[in-house]
């Protein structure tokens, strides 16, 4: 089961005015189930958006990439679960145009202003005649069925949201996300969609979507892999009469603030939903050089199997932390400055074990559902956190059965 991630209450998740929701069960992989999603835009919506490095990357990130840059403002997000519509050529971008052109036609916009994405099963073609035809029967969803619409082997659904007043004027910010494996973005993660009635013009916009990814979505693995599909999005409607035209304004700092919550706890609910997690676990690296180093560092940790499996035993074997700092890339790293914590026990000092450290101590740290991982390397100013979940005997089980 999920690490401390809570069910969703829709009472929580206030809508955003200029985003209308709808699902529909297209019974893309399996029948009786939310497996689309349609989120219709307000006229005069900016929208922006960062996506995987894949070189592999699906048909649909390819056509978001060139509909961003039409022009044409965007009207519409569709979204599909079941099919990652990844490895399927020319015939794959032909049948995610056929889903926007039936999106364009529902809504009275042109192909340019749909942004299509799909999460599933990859090098299977996606069955775009089912998606149409489901259109039409679309229900008016809430917030929480939107994240149920885009799971695939989610156990949770996953959303938040945060409101901030400015000058009298509420603007809500609200998100979905989802993903569960194959996280170890290169610029977000699976799939995020964050929406706020706020005003942001496109240049702007653009340049916060990744400076959150960079905090949030960026900050986060489960197993090393990234995904053809990576996509990370953020819309602003403008429909709560605020507008926030550049960084100096005095609404942009507390705007920038909530929205960065948002998107971390979407990050953070992936990693507590990670096949088979069983623990929950932060991992600062402080005193680096530059930021980069320090994340290095912290994905070598998160991504390493060894210390994963040893997390999910509750085996101190922590000599694998100290193997994973070494071979994260820090070529000038000086391993005698280093100390290493676990939660507020001191493992190893000066590249060595602390000799007070006892091996009880370690393990009734790694007992516990949520542990922080602290890494000092005293070579700089440089901080980073990233996040991770540990390996459990179900994470092979899920992705062993993962077609079946």
């Amino acid at each position: 089961m999920p690490v401390n991630l809570p069910v969703l209450n829709s009472a929580e998740l206030p809508a955003v005015a200029g985003v209308s929701l709808a699902y529909a069960e297209a019974g893309i992989k399996k029948p009786g189930r939310k497996d689309v999603l349609l989120m219709t835009l307000a006229e005069g919506s900016t929208v922006a958006g960062v996506f995987t490095k894949n070189r592999f990357c699906a048909a649909p990130v390819h056509l978001c990439r060139e509909h961003l840059t039409s022009g044409e403002a965007i009207r519409a997000i569709v979204v599909n679960t079941g099919n990652a519509n990844a490895g399927t050529g020319e015939e794959g971008r032909q049948r995610a145009t056929r889903v926007c052109d039936a999106v364009a036609a529902e809504l009275g916009c042109t192909r340019q202003q749909v942004l299509p994405f799909s999460t599933g099963v990859i090098l299977e073609p996606l069955p775009y005649e089912k998606i149409i035809a489901a259109l039409p029967e679309r229900k008016t969803a809430d917030w929480a069925q939107a994240a149920e619409a885009i799971m695939t082997t989610d156990v949770l659904p996953k959303a938040t949201s945060r409101q901030i007043v400015v000058d009298g004027k509420t603007i809500t910010i609200t998100g979905i996300a989802k993903g569960a494996g194959m996280i170890h973005p290169n610029m977000a993660t699976m799939l995020g969609f964050i929406a706020t009635d706020a005003a942001v013009p496109q240049a702007l916009l653009q340049a916060v979507v990744k400076e959150v990814a960079d905090v949030s979505f960026n900050s986060i693995t489960i197993d090393g892999d990234t995904s053809t599909n990576d996509s990370f999005i953020l819309v602003a409607t403008g429909q709560s009469g605020v507008e926030i035209a550049e960084r100096d304004t005095p609404a942009f700092a507390p705007f920038y603030q909530a929205l960065r919550e948002v998107a971390e706890q979407l990050a953070q609910a992936i990693v507590r939903d990670g096949e088979g997690a069983t623990k929950f676990m932060t991992i600062k690296v402080e005193g680096g050089k530059t930021i980069d180093e320090c994340k290095a560092i912290g994905y070598a940790i998160g991504r390493s199997p060894l210390v994963k499996t040893a997390f999910f035993a509750s085996d101190p074997n922590l000599g694998r932390i100290l193997a994973a700092i070494g071979y994260a890339g820090i070529d000038d790293l000086d391993v005698e400055k280093l100390s290493l914590y676990l939660d507020d026990v001191l493992v190893a000092v000066n590249g060595g074990r602390n000799p007070a450290y006892q091996e009880e101590d370690g393990q009734r740290v790694m007992k516990q559902a949520e542990i922080t991982i602290r890494v000092v390397l005293g070579r700089g100013e440089a901080n980073a956190t990233v996040w991770t979940c540990d390996f459990s005997y179900d994470y092979v089980k899920i992705n062993a059965d993962y077609r079946s």
